[in-house]
């Protein structure tokens, strides 16, 4: 294991993305994921867009403190897309879905995850941004890919790893890994001074 100086934590990731969860695989860092089902993502609407997502990741990581023990360092984190100066969350139905990815076409948006590193001692909270454009996208690519992929788990209605992203994604400026939803190239260098 590349990070020594983890071996002492029993690390845990809070989260049900499985794309979360392969991402930090790749760190190789053993790690267990728990989740708690209610834990609500709500934030001050007088808030800074681009400090919603370090918001969240703090407050998710608040409701997982009655169970963090000693030598724990808990992984929380959120994904936002910011277009327009307009956040776009997970969508709620199809209908949301295009609406999103036509906002998105022949545009630029920022896709902004925050993490949060906890434990009983200490806590690190970052974010990482990364700019995304797409290429103009016609209404039969939008009614595609939302009906074969259903993307209401994912901000911003799309996920940069599947068919939208290769045929869309015109140009990225940041970590791809970052879209995706967690920035683990930033996390590994956070962990290394852990």
């Amino acid at each position: 294991m590349m990070l020594e100086n983890l071996k002492k934590y029993k690390i845990i990731l809070a989260s049900q993305s499985e794309r979360r969860q392969n991402l930090l695989k790749g760190l190789d860092i053993d790690f267990e994921v728990k989740t708690i089902d209610s834990v609500k993502e709500t934030y001050p609407a007088d808030l800074q867009i681009d400090k919603v997502p370090e918001y969240l990741a703090r407050q998710k990581a608040e409701y997982y403190l009655q169970f963090l023990e000693k030598n724990t360092l808990l992984i929380t984190a959120d994904t936002i897309v910011v277009a327009d100066n307009q956040l776009l969350g997970k969508p709620k139905n199809e209908q949301e879905a295009k609406n999103m990815l036509q906002t998105l076409s022949g545009a630029t948006h920022e896709v902004i995850t925050g993490v949060c590193l906890t434990t009983q001692e200490q806590q690190k909270i970052f974010s990482t941004v990364t700019k995304v454009t797409f290429s103009v996208l016609n209404d039969s690519e939008i009614n595609y890919y939302v009906k074969k992929y259903q993307p209401y788990d994912k901000a911003g209605g799309y996920g940069i790893q599947e068919w939208i992203g290769f045929v869309g994604v015109k140009k990225i400026e940041g970590s791809y890994y970052n879209v995706m939803g967690l920035p683990v190239q930033r996390i590994y260098q956070v962990l290394k001074k852990f």
